[in-house]
């Protein structure tokens, strides 16, 4: 019976104090707009391939319209941006509404490639929220090597 005795620590719950535990609570329940969660900010997913003549890129901008997409071509550097709008019908309002998980705004992506593009043979094509760009690469514009004297 002695085993079931527990010894009684009076600073136990004092050392478990903290005073911030319940402060997510507190800015989660007010929510403002403003305030939106990272997590819900969408992020253009990309896939970027090569092969010897052009790079291939596939990147996802789901419930877009293609002329809300931009395409920037500077040397090897590539901007993509694409402007998300809000398409809901005026009479429903966001009065009404318990909780809105959609985002509007814009989109932006910006890379570099190993070589220059030729932007006059380049195509973009979007179908499916996906846009796919063919970047054909520069005839002559690799690297040189310089040697040391």
């Amino acid at each position: 019976m002695a085993n079931n005795l527990m010894r009684m620590d009076p600073f136990r719950d004092i050392a478990r104090f903290d005073p911030f535990r319940d402060i997510d609570d507190l800015f989660r329940d007010l929510n403002p707009a403003m305030w939106r969660n990272v997590d819900q900010v969408p992020r253009m997913r990309m896939d970027v391939s090569e092969t010897e003549k052009e790079y291939l890129v596939k990147a996802e901008i789901p419930g877009v319209q293609k002329d809300d997409i931009k395409v920037a071509i500077n040397g090897n550097q590539v901007s993509l941006s694409a402007e998300i709008k809000d398409e809901r019908d005026a009479s429903t309002g966001s009065a009404g509404s318990l909780r809105n998980e959609r985002y509007y705004g814009q989109l932006q992506r910006s890379f570099t490639l190993p070589q220059e593009v030729d932007d006059d043979q380049a195509q973009a094509r979007y179908e499916n929220g996906v846009l796919h760009l063919t970047l054909p690469k520069k005839v002559g514009s690799g690297g040189k090597q310089l040697t040391i004297q």
